[in-house]
């Protein structure tokens, strides 16, 4: 349907878009359309790592090996102390 578009169909493309909207808004146009697509954007990404987040809780809650490695480090000012009384 939209199969070949070549420049003069393009040009004229533009020229009804100039036409209809107007030089001033143009600019405007594009830059909201930019702001909309950086936002998408970050969605996105943000869903994507929210999916990735449960899948790997989920592998933990599946494996319990998984979490019992997780558990056991010692991390934070607790982990210290009880780590020199231990080696003392």
């Amino acid at each position: 349907m939209f199969g070949r578009l070549g420049a003069p169909e393009i040009i004229i493309i533009l020229a009804v878009v100039l036409l209809l909207f107007g030089a001033k808004r143009l600019p405007e146009m594009a830059r909201s359309f930019g702001q909309s697509l950086r936002i998408l954007k970050s969605e996105t990404k943000a869903m994507k790592e929210d999916v990735a987040g449960a899948t790997h809780t989920d592998a933990q809650a599946a494996n319990p090996a998984l979490q019992h490695t997780h558990d056991d480090r010692h991390t934070g000012p607790q982990a210290s102390e009880a780590d020199n009384a231990h080696q003392r």
